[in-house]
């Protein structure tokens, strides 16, 4: 079963005078449960392919389709409940709320979604646990290191059971120990509970977890392979 499908995606930006054709004709499935890089270097378009899989811009041109759903002529409101009930993210620079403490940045997808405090506060106690984060629930992003706040990252995009994980350059400004943990937990949450992920990355480190490498370079899709 395909939990992402991305046929013909076309899309361009306009820089000043110039147009700039950032994805090309993108033809792209994903199976359920998997572990996959989008790989290539800045400026080939894998960002903009992420984002437009996560409904956070729109092509052009083509079709995407997540979890079944069909989203490409969806409205704005349309695109934001898709995006609360199937996907998560984790991103480069964390996105966590500062005002809020680590358990309340994980709980806050839950609160949009409507799901009682009681349940809320247990789903996100587990979660943190199982990132390695227990007895920090009270600390606010600005009291954590770089890693643990991407811990509470991927620990708040997967607490809701999305149907994908989306994760932008998430190793980008940590030490290469501390990607590494990261990875590891990611691996797991895969593993166990069957959570597919697709990163965009160009770190080798990132590639190197990754079961399937789709390598990306001036929008265009030119290779997309499986790991042993």
């Amino acid at each position: 079963m395909y939990i992402v499908e991305v046929r013909n995606v076309n899309k361009t930006y306009r820089q000043g005078s110039t147009q700039v054709r950032a994805l090309k004709d993108v033809t792209l499935v994903i199976k359920k449960g998997e572990f996959a890089a989008l790989a290539g270097p800045s400026g080939s378009g894998k960002t903009t392919l992420l984002n437009i899989i996560g409904g956070l811009d729109r092509p052009d041109s083509g079709k995407v389709v997540i979890d079944g759903i069909e989203c490409t002529q969806m409205s704005n409101a349309g695109l934001a409940a898709l995006r609360l009930e199937k996907i998560g993210f984790v991103f480069q620079a964390y996105n966590l709320i500062p005002v809020l403490t680590a358990i309340e940045n994980v709980e806050f997808v839950m609160l949009l979604q409507g799901i009682p405090a009681k349940i809320r506060r247990a789903k996100a106690k587990e979660i943190l646990d199982e990132v390695g984060l227990e007895g920090l629930y009270d600390r606010r992003p600005s009291e954590l290191s770089g890693g643990q706040q991407q811990r509470v990252a991927v620990a708040r995009a997967i607490v809701s059971e999305p149907a994908i994980v989306l994760a932008d350059e998430p190793t980008a400004n940590l030490d290469s120990k501390t990607a590494s943990g990261l990875l590891d937990i990611m691996v797991r949450m895969n593993k166990e509970r069957g959570v597919t992920f697709i990163f965009s990355t160009h770190d080798e480190m990132v590639m190197d977890y990754a079961h399937r490498l789709i390598h990306i370079r001036d929008g265009e899709i030119y290779n997309a392979t499986q790991q042993p």
